[in-house]
């Protein structure tokens, strides 16, 4: 008899380790923007991590939607084997200055589509890589709303923007959190990126290393957390077992 409430014991331990991993799943499953910050004025590297959430269908298309109320000037695609990308441009109400010249249109959408025999496919994830800027200084955020397709004609919205106070929504928008920048030049654009480095030279290196370690300490402090709070999980109960153990050999 006195086996039943170890049992139980154990199946609690099993159970709430199970949850958190759970719990933890749906993080790594949303569409994202990495690295998740940028400083405001300046030129960035981005990678649009794609995951393939179905277990029968792959993705064949992303789009993404770049906001008009903070236009960026400067969109570059990175070239990536099997898939074409396409950047739509859309004419501004309102001309900005940019270097101090007047820019009259800006990138409206990248639409990146799978060549024949190319696709994401289930239990696989892919990355596309973008240089933007520059990047407003009147921002805390921009929301890239993005549409992946699959090739059985289902698509996934990604175009929910989470509110304040409010949880995570079920199908949220890829974003951008947005900095003061450390240090500048008087035009919001710091020393490691530019212009021309969205698209060639050093500047544009600097940028993709900062994408990558960005991306790279996400994910490990992320599957840190969900490892030590399993640990902790177990090791409480084992801790509660042997106590147990111990209380009832005190008493025989």
């Amino acid at each position: 008899m006195r086996s039943l409430p170890t049992r139980r014991i154990a199946a609690v331990a099993m159970t709430a380790a199970a949850s958190v991993v759970a719990l933890a799943g749906p993080a790594f499953a949303h569409v994202t923007v990495n690295p998740g910050t940028a400083a405001q004025g300046g030129y960035t590297a981005v990678n649009f991590q794609v995951p393939n959430e179905s277990d029968t269908a792959s993705t064949v298309k992303l789009e993404v939607n770049l906001p008009l109320d903070h236009p960026l000037a400067s969109v570059r695609t990175l070239p990536m084997t099997g898939w074409t990308a396409t950047v739509e441009k859309a004419k501004l109400d309102k001309p900005i200055k940019v270097h101090g010249s007047d820019v009259n249109e800006a990138a409206s959408k990248i639409t990146w589509t799978a060549d024949p025999g190319t696709k994401i496919a289930p239990g696989q994830f892919q990355e596309f890589r973008v240089s933007l800027g520059p990047l407003p200084t009147d921002a805390d955020s921009m929301a890239f709303k993005a549409l992946q397709t699959y090739d059985n004609g289902d698509v996934v919205r990604w175009i929910d923007e989470a509110q304040a106070g409010q949880p995570e929504p079920a199908h949220p928008a890829p974003t951008l959190k947005l900095t003061k920048a450390a240090s500048g030049d008087g035009h919001g654009v710091t020393a490691s990126a530019s212009p021309a480095g969205g698209a060639h030279g050093d500047s544009s290196d600097h940028a993709a290393s900062a994408a990558d370690d960005g991306k790279s300490s996400d994910s490990t402090a992320r599957t840190l957390g969900v490892v030590g709070i399993v640990v902790g999980v177990i090791g409480t109960a084992v801790g509660v077992l042997g106590l147990r153990r111990k209380n009832s050999g005190s008493a025989s």
